[in-house]
């Protein structure tokens, strides 16, 4: 009796639940989460403004081109090798008699020289010389001139020194023995340049304008010469010293 009481209330337990609608079916992972998802609040994402930056501006050099330089009409320089000078000159006389003979003896004369020539360059030129003495101290004059080789040595831009080699023709008339011969001559000397020596722009009509004596103007020179080379002849000298003139 008691069992079916039991059963009774037990019947009408459930029977209650089920008209209060009461659900035991079990919650699922995925309903959870799906009722979590839902009351997630919605948050409007941030808008972030792009801001433009212009590209920088790279200033490159400015080339330029190259000047073309203008050509410059250069002065023609007519410079030359050629030469002149004048002076004076002491001449020696001295006979060549070695017995007791009348014609025994010296004769000094004085008189003048001039020359003119041509340096081909700085090493050799050529040269014509003539003296002529009319000072006498015994009675004697002396006439010579001839063509000479003229072999140079730098020493200097403004002083050469030189050699002479060449044939001549000497005459003498005086008191003492006479002389009239064709001959070898040969003598050296030195030449010192007393003109502003610097270049000048332009053409040169030649690479070289004389050492020593390398622009027009005026110099100084002294030599010495024998005037006859010649087996049985008196002695003949003479020094000379004057003023050169470059053209």
């Amino acid at each position: 009796m008691k069992n079916i009481k039991l059963s009774l209330i037990t019947l009408i337990a459930l029977g209650t639940l089920v008209n209060a609608g009461g659900d035991f079916t079990p919650i699922t992972y995925y309903e959870t989460e799906d009722a979590h998802v839902s009351e997630e609040v919605y948050v409007e994402p941030e808008i972030v403004e792009e801001v433009y930056y212009p590209a920088p501006i790279i200033k490159t050099a400015e080339v330029k081109p190259p000047k073309v330089a203008t050509p410059v009409s250069l002065k023609d320089i007519r410079a030359n090798g050629f030469y002149s000078a004048i002076g004076i000159v002491a001449a020696r006389y001295k006979t060549n008699c070695s017995t007791d003979c009348s014609g025994r003896g010296t004769d000094k004369t004085a008189g003048i020289i001039a020359r003119i020539g041509y340096d081909f360059n700085k090493y050799i030129g050529i040269e014509a010389r003539g003296i002529k003495t009319n000072w006498k101290s015994d009675g004697g004059k002396v006439k010579h001139g001839g063509i000479f080789l003229k072999p140079m040595i730098p020493l200097a831009d403004t002083t050469n020194i030189y050699g002479l080699l060449g044939l001549a023709k000497t005459k003498t008339e005086g008191s003492l023995q006479s002389t009239d011969a064709e001959s070898l001559a040969i003598g050296a000397g030195v030449e010192v340049d007393l003109s502003e020596d610097k270049g000048k722009e332009g053409r040169y009509g030649r690479a070289f304008d004389g050492q020593g004596d390398q622009e027009t103007g005026i110099g100084l020179f002294f030599d010495y010469e024998r005037m006859v080379i010649k087996s049985g002849a008196p002695d003949l000298d003479a020094v000379s010293a004057g003023v050169t003139y470059d053209f």
